[in-house]
């Protein structure tokens, strides 16, 4: 008897919406995860971290609108919940570092948290710029773009009630740590559920086992395992590889080098050549990445014939 039944099989492996070379599709999102599902792509996608944040407050609206704009296939966002319940925009526990405010987010009603002004990268405070909500920041995404939700999965009941609501559940991909038999019995108490991206510390053992259950056959493969390494080894090698082979994708995060070999957005920029750096993460079969420099990464990929 595997862990997944049919319903929660469909739920971890597929993804939900257009088929997986389905040629006509209603939206850029649709278009985005029917290409995510064919294997025979030679894409590699583009996840920009926090949204657009160089340039924006980092998990705010004009910083998702950013990378729409600029071509980016999937944002990533942090969620964190108020004291009064409502699911927001934050990568930290507190809002000290993002906003004109301080405390822990959970000691904020939502009300509270919009009297606050976001902070842009280099610290200086918007005059009008708040942390937005979930709900709003899917709603702005909507047909757009895909989603993947980090920090998000100890509330994945109420982030898959509210991509409901907002009619995203199809375009959204929430990633965490827990072990199979968690994330089965999370979603086999829904109908229908969001696409679930294990993240592997491939060097931790912790990280080995994980991907070891998902490699045992006892799982269905995710559409992508997000691989963290910071440095290359036999046994980072070999993960890549299983993982390649196994039909999901790699990604690869370049934002941090401690994450990806230092194999990092910086190295390539720092370099002069952001190639030199990007050839290496591709030949080892990532098809995913995440970067702190959307625009370098994108320009580069689309030299190579990789992103439309």
């Amino acid at each position: 008897m595997r862990i997944f039944d049919v319903a929660v099989l469909a739920a971890v492996l597929l993804l939900p919406g257009c088929g997986a070379k389905a040629p006509e599709c209603a939206s850029r999102a649709d278009r985005i995860m029917a290409e995510l599902q064919d294997n025979s792509s030679e894409k590699v996608f583009v996840v920009s971290h926090r949204g657009d944040w160089r340039n924006y407050p980092e998990n705010s609206i004009p910083a998702i609108e950013s990378v729409i704009r600029m071509g980016v296939d999937i944002v990533e966002m942090d969620v964190r919940m108020t004291e009064d319940s409502v699911l927001v925009l934050c990568h930290d526990r507190t809002v000290d570092r993002c906003t004109d405010g301080s405390g822990p987010v959970d000691s904020y009603t939502y009300g509270e948290l919009m009297q606050l002004r976001l902070k842009r990268a280099h610290g200086v405070v918007t005059d009008s710029m708040h942390i937005c909500s979930l709900r709003e920041a899917l709603e702005c995404c909507r047909d757009r773009i895909v989603v993947n939700v980090d920090k998000g999965y100890e509330y994945y009941d109420m982030v898959l009630a509210v991509a409901e609501e907002a009619g995203v559940a199809d375009q959204i991909l929430i990633k965490g740590k827990k072990p199979v038999e968690d994330v089965a019995a999370r979603m086999a108490a829904h109908e229908e559920n969001l696409m679930y991206m294990p993240i592997i510390d491939i060097l931790k053992p912790e990280g080995k086992a994980l991907l070891d259950e998902y490699m045992s056959g006892e799982a269905s493969m995710p559409v992508a395992f997000e691989l963290c390494w910071s440095r290359m080894t036999p046994e980072v090698e070999d993960a890549m590889e299983k993982i390649v082979h196994s039909g999901s994708r790699l990604w690869v995060n370049t934002i941090w080098g401690s994450l990806c070999g230092y194999l990092d957005d910086d190295a390539a920029l720092a370099c002069g050549n952001p190639a030199e750096i990007y050839d290496q993460v591709i030949a080892l079969g990532a098809t995913m990445i995440q970067t702190d420099r959307p625009e370098m990464l994108l320009g580069y990929l689309r030299s190579k014939g990789l992103h439309e």
